[in-house]
């Protein structure tokens, strides 16, 4: 009975959880404390010249469009694609400002579309974590009928009872990565915006 008082804690929890989910009604599946902004717009992170047509041609510059996944990545430490721009703007002092340009136009374009990517998946995430829920109640639920069954299934009952802390691991674990996953955004906003300010202030 011992375990099966932790799984009703679980269950519970999972509850709380699912209460705090829409914390902001226009995003129902959004599981994350920080507050949903869909789009980084441009000019929260760009106060550099207008980007024109750069925004349609830099994946034709073949070695803006070679740099940018590299500068976009999020294991390439910051301070060194920090330098990577600086050389990269410092080649052609005659093209900065236009290399500059498409070199922007290419990171936002990218990072906007990792963020999108990321935040998505948590909101796929949260939908499972519902299900995972509500089956972890009904077979909590089952599993009480079983034990106070007056003739018991002892082998059904230890089914039902291993499956629930499988689901019960599951969820937690979930919810553990969702944690760590809601930090994602804000760190690709974070990049966003300082590589930009390098690129802005090598074209100065």
């Amino acid at each position: 009975m011992r375990w099966l008082t932790a799984l009703w804690v679980l269950v519970a929890m999972a509850g709380a959880v699912d209460q705090g989910l829409a914390a902001d009604s226009r995003y129902p599946d959004w599981p994350c404390a920080q507050a949903k902004v869909p789009e980084v717009s441009l000019a929260a992170v760009w106060n550099g010249p207008a980007l024109d047509d750069a925004t349609s041609k830099w994946k034709d510059n073949p070695k803006v469009s070679a740099l940018i996944p590299r500068l976009a990545a999020r294991r390439t430490p910051l301070d060194q694609a920090e330098k990577t721009i600086v050389e990269f703007l410092s080649e052609s002092a005659a093209e900065k400002n236009e290399r500059g340009k498409l070199l922007f136009a290419g990171l936002f374009e990218t990072l906007n579309a990792e963020r999108t990517t990321v935040m998505n998946g948590l909101e796929r995430i949260t939908r499972k974590q519902r299900e995972a829920a509500e089956k972890v109640r009904n077979d909590t639920l089952t599993l009480q009928a079983l034990q106070d069954a007056p003739a018991k299934d002892q082998a059904k009952i230890d089914e039902l009872g291993n499956q629930l802390v499988w689901e019960t691991r599951i969820f937690e674990d979930r919810r553990r990565v969702v944690k760590f996953v809601c930090e994602v955004p804000t760190a690709i906003d974070q990049r966003l915006f300082a590589l930009g300010r390098v690129i802005q202030q090598e074209m100065e």
